[in-house]
C-alpha cells in the first residue's frame, strides 16, 4: 500500500473518529482516487506500451467519458 493510500486513509479514518456525523466525501473521494492511482499505476507498469489511440481511449474513459 503506497503512503499517498495509508495517508487517504488515515485522515478519513480519524475525520470520522472525531466528526461521527459527517460525510467526508472529500476524504472518502481522496482515498478513492488514491487506491485507483495505485492501481492503474501497477497495471501500466505491466503492460506493454500502448498505441496513442489506446491511451486516448483510456484517458478518456479517466476524464469520464464514454469509451
Amino acid at each position: 500500500m503506497s503512503t499517498k493510500v495509508r495517508t487517504a486513509r488515515a485522515r478519513l479514518a480519524a475525520a470520522t473518529r472525531h466528526h461521527p456525523g459527517a460525510t467526508h466525501e472529500d476524504l472518502r473521494r481522496d482515498l478513492k482516487a488514491a487506491n485507483l492511482e495505485e492501481y492503474v499505476q501497477r497495471v501500466v507498469s505491466q503492460a506493454p506500451p500502448l498505441t496513442q489511440e489506446q491511451a486516448d481511449r483510456i484517458a478518456g474513459l479517466l476524464r469520464g467519458g464514454a469509451a
